[in-house]
């Protein structure tokens, strides 16, 4: 009997998308994009993230001007409690896919745990 793992990796993307953390998230993040300043601060906290991102992955050195503004920005974002209430939903809901993570991995663990 082949087995067939792509089919149950779609079947559980779409029980993923019934979980209460997804929805709580989903919600979440309709609720921030409705406000259009914090939406565009989200944006830019966003864009800010993968800049330094990138220069970390290019070797590139984090000048001083970069972590004064990513600190600046870093304030602006806990000011806002619809970025909050987002990030907290995106805690929960990697929180769940990190303990998909570690079921889906067992048998690598288990694997490598031979003696």
């Amino acid at each position: 009997m082949t087995v067939n793992i792509y089919d149950t990796a779609n079947q559980l993307e779409k029980e993923i998308r019934e979980t209460e953390e997804y929805k709580a998230l989903q919600l979440a993040f309709t609720n921030m994009k409705a406000d259009g300043a914090v939406y565009e601060l989200f944006k830019e906290f966003q864009m800010l993230q993968m800049t330094l991102q990138q220069k970390q992955m290019q070797g590139m050195e984090i000048s001083d001007e970069d972590i004064a503004a990513s600190q600046e920005m870093a304030e602006r974002v806990k000011e806002s409690g619809l970025i909050q209430e987002l990030m907290e939903k995106e805690q929960a809901f990697s929180a769940v896919i990190n303990d998909l993570n570690r079921v889906i991995m067992a048998p690598v663990q288990e694997l490598y745990q031979m003696d």
